[in-house]
């Protein structure tokens, strides 16, 4: 198994075409010139997107972009190297915020969520590796916690329209939302309020219970985990 790559490697002829390979073959970067997965969730403030390129970062940058959440990790990989050049050599903020498609987002998550959307400079982007699933987390978190969106409405981020399959392993995040939504309305909270929220998040919400009663469908965990190869 060869070496992670570093940025000095991107430096070289040799790692930088492994850095496009990686890009564009392993990550599956040629089939986003196909499938643009790209929407406007907040007019003229934030969008959700999918793994950019480097040219899809300058064509954001002529666009107005000033912050990049990056909802995959700063592992050492080749797609997350280059895009780590171009935002550097594009004066674009690159911020890293890592969450997970299978779990049932933690506390520190939502929290973090909210921290983040509230600090960063405008307008932003954000994106996982198909913007399906993790950018459908957060674009709900968004709308919610920063543009008073009510968390139900919020939801329609997680919907097929952007390739969310509820029914693959990928809907403990829905039976996560939904189980506030269903608190909500048996106690008298409101779809609206980030506090009535955080109260429950904080003192009611289990996310390890939560992942370990969610049963996702056998076609649907055909289509996530075999034909489509959610990361």
């Amino acid at each position: 198994m060869p070496p992670a790559l570093t940025m000095n490697d991107l430096k070289t002829s040799r790692g930088r075409r492994r850095a496009w390979r990686e890009l564009m073959i392993g990550d599956h970067g040629w089939l986003r010139k196909f499938y643009d997965n790209t929407h406007e969730i907040s007019p003229g403030k934030m969008w959700r997107t999918y793994q950019p390129s480097p040219a899809k970062l300058q064509k954001w940058k002529k666009c107005g972009i000033k912050t990049v959440i990056n909802l995959r990790g700063d592992n050492p990989t080749g797609y997350y190297l280059l895009e780590k050049e171009a935002c550097e050599k594009l004066g674009l903020t690159l911020t890293t915020f890592q969450v997970f498609s299978r779990n049932a987002p933690p506390r520190e998550t939502l929290h973090g969520a909210r921290k983040l959307f509230a600090e960063i400079e405008y307008p932003a982007i954000m994106h996982c590796k198909s913007g399906a699933d993790r950018a459908g987390l957060m674009s709900t978190l968004y709308l919610f916690f920063h543009e008073g969106i009510p968390l139900d409405m919020a939801m329609e981020q997680l919907s097929f329209k952007y390739g969310h399959v509820k029914q693959g392993k990928t809907g403990v995040i829905d039976a996560a939302l939904n189980q506030y939504i269903d608190y909500a309305q048996d106690n008298g909270k409101s779809l609206s309020s980030v506090d009535d929220f955080f109260e429950w998040a904080d003192t009611v919400y289990d996310p390890d219970a939560t992942k370990e009663n969610f049963r996702a469908s056998g076609w649907g965990s055909f289509l996530t985990e075999t034909v489509l190869r959610r990361e």
